[in-house]
């Protein structure tokens, strides 16, 4: 089907994705974001093989190369520095055939706002979907009326588009943690290189990962009630205190974040759902399968649903309605099993369940490190790239 025009509401990850994909198809795409600067939600991302692929794909592999971090290795640390699991990620690399880029968000946003080749309009929030059998029109708060083919819903996790689609509302849950994230300069008393090591104790966690310019990408969980606000005294004293006792290292990654660029994110998942479209309308990204992060596929599933959904246009050419029922099928399946396994795999680390995380840690020690990264490529390779 060419000649289509599509409005992409949201200008994240997934909804840029999208507008590069179906550019790529020859398509005519007009974003809308609701804020007026674009500001990226936490420091950084782990794009594994399956992101990378998708970027690979748009014709981004060299630029996604030059802004990801060599990630060679990844350790397990128990809270007072003893190692738990040293695991070498060449055979996860020779398995889907694609090295992972742990990247800072703010490098990949912008080679992604580059890659599109069209405009970006900010201070749009879209109020209001109306659609025909040949049509479909956005309306904003401001007035503006946008008008295509086809519409895609990629405006985050809390998404007021979401409801147009199910035809009821549709909340996200709280996964029962906060995540603290940010970037640091690399240095070898924090952790190796090219190394990604994860600290686990007291149903918390502290990591390191390595991303381009000689820094890392750090953060910290810690579970607490959904109502408990920030310590007054700032970023670093809260840390501070969840982590007292820790290893060296977690100290002095402590004692070197900035508070001013310090996320502090309530961590929410979403999902999953029973449908995707409404005629001319899909969701996609957060909008439609908000993942707890502790899978590292978030991005990487908007990355996929953006692929998918530029292909079953490009190759179905019964019109536009079924090409975003195709992508529903091709989709729903995939991304509920992503966020319910992220969700068990969160209540599993964070201590819902006191016993099976004991249980993780006591696995962490023993468990051979082929499985590990075994169990990473089956999520990988149930994408759409193999």
């Amino acid at each position: 089907m060419q000649g289509l025009k599509a409005i992409v509401i949201g200008a994240g990850i997934g909804g840029l994705t999208a507008g590069i994909a179906l550019r790529k198809a020859g398509y005519e795409v007009e974003i809308y974001d609701r804020v007026q600067e674009l500001r990226p939600v936490g420091a950084g991302i782990s794009l594994w093989s399956n992101g990378v692929k998708v970027l690979n794909w748009l014709g981004l592999g060299r630029e996604i190369a030059q802004i990801g971090g060599r990630m060679a290795r990844m350790e397990y640390r128990w809270l007072d520095g003893r190692i738990l699991n040293d695991i070498d990620l060449a055979p996860l690399v020779q398995s889907v055939g694609q090295c992972p880029y742990p990247v800072a968000r703010a490098d990949l946003q912008a080679i992604l706002l580059q890659a599109f080749d069209g405009t970006v309009n900010l201070n749009h929030c879209c109020v209001e979907i109306e659609q025909t059998d040949r049509q479909v029109t956005a309306r904003f708060e401001n007035g503006h009326c946008a008008t295509g083919d086809l519409l895609i819903a990629a405006n985050g996790v809390r998404s007021n588009l979401r409801e147009y689609v199910l035809g009821q509302p549709f909340h996200p849950n709280y996964a029962g943690y906060v995540n603290f994230n940010g970037l640091v300069a690399a240095s070898a008393d924090l952790a190796p290189s090219q190394t990604w090591v994860v600290y686990v104790g007291q149903h918390q966690r502290a990591s390191m990962m390595p991303v381009a310019n000689d820094r890392f990408y750090f953060f910290f969980d810690v579970p607490l009630p959904l109502e408990a606000g920030a310590n007054p005294a700032g970023v670093k004293a809260e840390l501070q205190h969840h982590f007292q006792g820790w290893a060296e290292p977690v100290q002095r990654l402590i004692d070197g974040v900035d508070p001013q660029a310090t996320a502090r994110l309530a961590i929410h998942d979403m999902g999953p759902i029973d449908r995707l479209v409404k005629g001319r309308v899909a969701l996609l990204g957060d909008a439609a399968h908000t993942t707890c992060p502790d899978l590292g596929q978030g991005g990487c599933q908007a990355m996929e649903d953006a692929l998918v959904l530029a292909q079953c246009l490009v190759t179905t050419n019964v019109g536009v309605e079924d090409a975003l029922q195709l992508y529903e099928r091709q989709r729903r399946d995939r991304v509920s099993a992503v966020v319910r396994k992220a969700r068990q795999r969160a209540e599993m680390i964070h201590g819902k369940d006191p016993q099976v995380t004991q249980q993780w840690y006591d696995q962490l020690a023993t468990e051979d490190p082929l499985e590990v990264t075994g169990a990473i490529a089956k999520t990988i390779l149930g994408g759409p790239l193999h």
